[in-house]
């Protein structure tokens, strides 16, 4: 298997070839199910494409919660084959598939009532244990422990005394969520399939009632390909009825988006060594750590607006830091927030009129030949949707084909991780790094943290970290443009890296000197540089301007206003 690289020829290259030649499968939507579906077709010896309309996991997937878990929440609401199932592919990322990107993460809950809140909240928690380690993956976490009140403070400082009487920790694990799906698409491009961003499907090709391929539009030149498959997969996630309206049907079930705000602060505005979760009227409240950060989330509430930009309002902010003010003794004000993002979940609707009621659980349909629709689930499962997704379509294909494999095709990155993780502090003094360097990167790139190290020894200067966003090297920046697909500056700062959530400035400070990093990469001159920076910069105002508002409907207008597309 050879390592893809996703640079702007090999865009080119594929898109030219899925029209070249009739596709076994093409994938639509490249969020971590389509992603998922393109991996597990093409390493089933499939011809594959794969097209998106934005970057990858612009949507969905870019902007959830960052966690890989099986629900505690779901467990309660007795819904144990769900709770199981996502126990299991917790397990099979944290030990196999992605080692590099998915990572062990504690959580505090603490308990307000004696006696039979902790029977009640451990009983469930110890069955979490026994479920994850039943599935044969989970022996890797720590199991659960009961906590004193005054044990807990030790462990979380940050809370107040009359806000708990003891506590449970327990594990759960945690990615990088914009990053997989980035990886998961190299992945799938290693095994033979085609993928391009920024390439949106404006029709579908029919043959009587038959869907026989789909006209796909090159976004940047505005050229327009006819791409044939035998099969097509919609995974389009909050975007499926949308994808499903191009063949005039809606299809057997209706999504709907529920939105789900975030807040990130300082590491230093709470004092804690554990994550913590918290109930509330509607749902659960995690505070996450995130490297120098803390990921605060998230809400759970209809949303019927624009899909592309859900807005987070002010009422949002004001809802995650009056709750999570409940319990910490030094409470947060707006001005420890560094950075906000929206979410759209997409549930299934007809299950309940409560979003948070809506099933987690996924569907996979065929309302038409040649067209298959996966919808619903959850991240942590998106390999057994892209399964049964694939499955779905090898039924209608006129040859065998083998089964999954999935289960044990690591992603780029994982072979060797735990070997060269091992080795960091040799690496660092070859490579003329701090260790903490070597360390940020093998947790980001794994394994091809040497590709990244190549583009340092030819060019010293990218060793350097970037000025306003220290965390991140200049390297990273060339090589999301090089090697991982990015195409515009907010690719970048938004997915590749994220700044644009990790800095008060959002990503403005370090817009111009990203854009010229990416220039040589993409062929960039100084007019197509001060546009990527114009656009970045009134995308963070209109948010800004968007979380200064009272509602959705004045949010979602205040965050229409800024424009959508970088003119090329």
């Amino acid at each position: 298997m050879r390592t893809a690289t996703l640079g702007p020829a090999e865009r080119t290259e594929a898109l030219a070839a899925m029209a070249e030649r009739e596709l076994d499968v093409l994938v639509v939507g490249a969020g971590v199910v389509g992603a998922g579906t393109a991996l597990d077709a093409a390493t089933r010896g499939l011809s594959t494409g794969l097209v998106e309309a934005r970057d990858w996991a612009s949507g969905t997937s870019s902007r959830s919660s960052k966690l890989i878990h099986g629900g505690l929440r779901y467990l309660e609401m007795l819904d144990f084959a769900l709770v199981r199932e996502a126990l299991k592919e917790r397990g099979l990322l944290l030990e196999r598939l992605a080692p590099h990107l998915v990572k062990p993460v504690p959580f505090l809950y603490p308990l307000q009532h004696k006696g039979w809140e902790r029977m009640y909240a451990g009983s469930g928690v110890a069955l979490y244990d026994a479920m994850s380690v039943s599935s044969g993956h989970g022996r890797g976490l720590p199991v659960h422990r009961h906590l004193s009140r005054g044990k807990a403070l030790r462990v979380a400082p940050c809370l107040r005394k009359d806000a708990l009487v003891g506590a449970l920790q327990y594990y759960d694990a945690q990615m990088d969520d914009a990053r997989f799906v980035a990886t998961l698409v190299r992945t799938a491009a290693s095994y033979g399939a085609k993928v391009a961003s920024r390439a949106r499907v404006v029709g579908f090709m029919r043959e009587g009632e038959r869907v026989v391929g789909a006209r796909v539009q090159d976004v940047e030149t505005g050229g327009e390909y006819a791409i044939r498959a035998h099969q097509i997969v919609n995974a389009t996630g909050v975007w499926t009825d949308d994808t499903q309206a191009l063949i005039g049907e809606r299809g057997q079930f209706h999504v709907r988006a529920s939105k789900g705000i975030h807040l990130v602060v300082p590491k230093d505005r709470i004092h804690s060594t554990s994550g913590l979760i918290l109930r509330t009227e509607k749902s659960v409240l995690f505070v996450i750590p995130w490297g120098r950060h803390w990921i605060i989330g998230t809400t759970d509430t209809d949303w019927d607006l624009d899909k592309a930009h859900p807005a987070a309002s002010s009422a949002d902010i004001d809802y995650l830091l009056e709750h999570v003010n409940t319990v910490l003794a030094t409470p947060l004000t707006r001005d420890d927030v560094e950075g906000v993002y929206a979410g759209l979940r997409p549930l299934l609707a007809g299950e309940s009129d409560a979003t948070s009621k809506l099933s987690r659980e996924h569907i996979v349909a065929h309302p038409v030949p040649g067209l298959v629709v996966v919808a619903g689930g959850k991240y942590t499962t998106y390999r057994v949707m892209a399964k049964d997704a694939v499955d779905e379509a090898v039924h209608a294909l006129d040859k065998r084909v083998a089964a999954c494999v999935t289960d044990d095709v690591p992603l780029l990155g994982a072979e060797g991780y735990r070997a060269l993780w091992n080795a960091r502090a040799g690496i660092a003094a070859r490579a003329g790094l701090h260790v903490a360097r070597v360390e940020h990167l093998l947790n980001r790139y794994g394994s091809l943290t040497e590709e990244l190290l190549d583009l340092i020894a030819a060019d010293p200067a990218l060793a350097a970290p970037l000025p306003a966003a220290e965390d991140y090297l200049k390297a990273e920046i060339v090589y999301a443009a090089s090697h991982e697909g990015a195409r515009h500056l907010d690719d970048v700062l938004t997915r590749r890296t994220r700044i644009s959530i990790e800095t008060f400035d959002r990503g403005t400070l370090s817009a111009r000197e990203c854009a010229e990093l990416m220039a040589p990469v993409l062929g960039w001159d100084a007019l197509q540089i001060d546009k990527e920076v114009e656009h970045y910069e009134k995308r963070v105002e209109a948010e800004r301007e968007s979380q200064r508002q009272p509602d959705d409907l004045t949010a979602d207008a205040a965050r229409l206003g800024a424009p959508d597309i970088v003119p090329i």
